[in-house]
């Protein structure tokens, strides 16, 4: 028999991969099925600036009200959000949606980084380990699972899309000698549009929809409340809303931080480039 934590962390990691089967697919498809005006990338911009707002206070503030469990449930709505302004993608749909994703996702992946935490130090009291190793135990089968969201994601757009008739048939020696701005023929087909039907789209959206929905229901079912206790402390301690707004800053004083920074950019650049230029 599996232990309760380690179910928990199951019941986590399922969630995640759900969820970021949806929100991964649609990433890599905003800088073509959004192309218009650069409307795609720039909802992208928008959910990642709101993440860096939304990361110096609303962490503590929703986890120390609500708790990791329903933190989780609360920022999965904001991802879900995002795949209804899908639907209809314009300026005043993608935009809000995007901002609300932001706003959500902070205190999503703390809420989860810290429900793995508190699951692997009571696991490893309980076993009579040390701490950190049941943490990064529990951490390694949470990114194992989550990281094939990725698979999951674009092989669903792929199956989708895949049934749209007006597609090229185009012989594979053709493509072998394929470059960047010539492929040596002149496609028809395609020459008036640069999307999938909207029907497809349409499915496929609606898809990703109810695997969000999905995935906050695997968590707000399944998931145990472990830390009510912990939270029950965090509200009595009252510290200034500026304490925390300027913690992070405080961080900056630390040269292992500063040192990971660049790195952190680094991991950034790429994924813009791969869901924003390289996708497209």
């Amino acid at each position: 028999m599996i232990s309760r934590n380690f179910k928990n962390v199951l019941v986590v990691s399922i969630g995640f991969l759900s969820l970021f089967t949806a929100y991964g697919g649609l990433q890599s498809l905003q800088s073509s099925l959004n192309a218009e005006q650069g409307m795609g990338v720039a909802s992208l911009s928008v959910i990642y600036a709101s993440i860096i707002l939304s990361s110096m206070f609303l962490p503590p503030i929703m986890i120390k009200n609500l708790g990791c469990k329903w933190t989780i449930v609360a920022g999965m709505a904001c991802y879900v959000s995002y795949s209804f302004g899908n639907l209809y993608p314009g300026w005043y749909t993608l935009i809000p949606t995007s901002v609300i994703l932001g706003l959500g996702g902070s205190p999503l992946w703390s809420a989860k980084c810290t429900y793995l935490t508190i699951s692997g130090n009571v696991q490893a009291s309980k076993d009579n380990k040390k701490g950190s190793d049941v943490i990064n135990h529990y951490f390694g089968i949470f990114f194992f699972i989550f990281q094939s969201s990725a698979v999951w994601g674009n092989l669903m757009s792929s199956l989708i899309f895949g049934q749209d008739t007006s597609i090229s048939d185009i012989p594979e020696e053709v493509l072998e000698t394929c470059g960047a701005s010539d492929c040596g023929l002149t496609i028809e087909v395609n020459s008036t549009s640069s999307k999938p039907a909207q029907k497809l789209v349409w499915t496929l959206v609606g898809c990703y929809i109810g695997v969000g929905v999905l995935a906050m229901l695997i968590v707000a079912i399944f998931l145990d409340n472990i830390d009510h206790q912990q939270t029950s402390q965090f509200r009595d301690n009252r510290e200034p809303f500026c304490h925390t707004f300027l913690a992070t800053f405080r961080l900056l004083k630390d040269w292992r931080l500063l040192t990971l920074i660049p790195l952190t950019m680094y991991s950034g650049f790429e994924q813009s480039f791969l869901s924003g230029e390289y996708t497209k």
